[in-house]
């Protein structure tokens, strides 16, 4: 299916699970597999079958906590930081059979983000000891260590050629993975009229590699992921909305999405900088949002997991073309 304005705008909740007693801190999808994973403040890890739209897996991490949780190439294992104790681990888990494959050790602090190479074994971790780590799947040992000014978020591009480390005041610096030794090869400010402390919350480059968007302070900007050029700011919120809150692209790059402080999903496109959509549901904050990158399906949680689907039959009884 094409994604246009009156697809986006057909969209509505195809399902919602109401499984977690807690916030939904993170989720994320498989690149090749139908298939979704959640985390819980109430220290679940839950999968779902994109296809068929149904819950398929909980397990829990009541001693450890669950955060941050992405999916590793392979479909069955995920990579999650600890939200309990004092050691700071990142924790890889086969959902198979419920066992841990490997601990990761160095943060001294809580870990902020987590994230994994679309294309290598090589995964980066943030927390607040102002450090970014980067891993490989295969060995327990840190290959590299940056220092951060602050607590800092991170994102590698959908090419895995780029990695962002994104803190306070809106700097951004961008690497090689390959030469990340060699410091960035590029650092830009996000212009800010309050120069916010906060640090930014979110990052995310689009499939096409051409955009970034970082979410800081309850504004949500779309840059040049070239040269770090502002080519707009979104407003979901009032000033210094400070929720971490998770904006996402669609999957042809044209719409960008995030939650509000309304409850609801705005989509924006992203050629005209106009809102075309948005989208009714949530009994909270939705501050964890995707597009799944192989369907047409958009997850969003506060509480409960709402996916989100174009409404074919609206479409039909319009007279609006949707097939390819």
């Amino acid at each position: 299916m094409q994604i246009n304005d009156d697809v986006v705008r057909s969209f509505g909740v195809g399902r919602v699970f109401k499984d977690n007693a807690a916030r939904i801190n993170s989720l994320d999808f498989h690149r090749s597999e139908d298939l979704l994973v959640t985390a819980g403040e109430d220290d679940s890890i839950r999968t779902y079958n994109t296809q068929s739209g149904t819950s398929s897996k909980v397990l829990f991490s009541k001693k450890y906590g669950v955060a941050h949780i992405c999916f590793t190439h392979d479909p069955q294992s995920v990579i999650y930081a600890s939200t309990k104790g004092t050691e700071h681990k990142i924790r890889y888990q086969t959902m198979h059979d419920n066992k841990y494959i490997r601990y990761f050790s160095g943060h001294s602090e809580r870990v902020t983000g987590l994230c994994l190479s679309p294309k290598t074994d090589m995964f980066l971790s943030a927390a607040m000891d102002r450090q970014v780590r980067i891993w490989d799947l295969r060995s327990n040992k840190s290959e590299g260590v940056l220092d951060a000014p602050s607590q800092c978020c991170v994102a590698f591009d959908q090419q895995g050629l780029v990695m962002c480390v994104g803190s306070d005041r809106g700097v951004m610096r961008l690497y090689d993975p390959r030469q990340y030794e060699h410091g960035p090869f590029t650092t830009f400010t996000v212009p800010s009229e309050s120069q916010s402390l906060e640090p930014i919350s979110s990052i995310a480059f689009s499939g096409d590699g051409k955009l970034m968007v970082a979410v800081l302070a309850g504004r949500i900007h779309l840059l040049d992921a070239f040269n770090g050029t502002l080519l707009h700011t979104f407003l979901n919120g009032p000033p210094n909305f400070v929720p971490a809150m998770e904006a996402t692209f669609s999957p042809d790059s044209q719409y960008l999405l995030s939650g509000g402080e309304d409850r609801s999903i705005a989509v924006w496109s992203v050629a005209s900088k106009l809102q075309v959509a948005r989208w009714s549901g949530h009994s909270g904050l939705p501050t964890a949002l995707k597009w799944a990158p192989r369907r047409m399906l958009v997850a969003s949680a506060d509480t409960n997991l709402a996916m989100w689907i174009p409404n074919l039959q609206d479409l039909d009884a319009r007279g609006i073309p949707w097939r390819r």
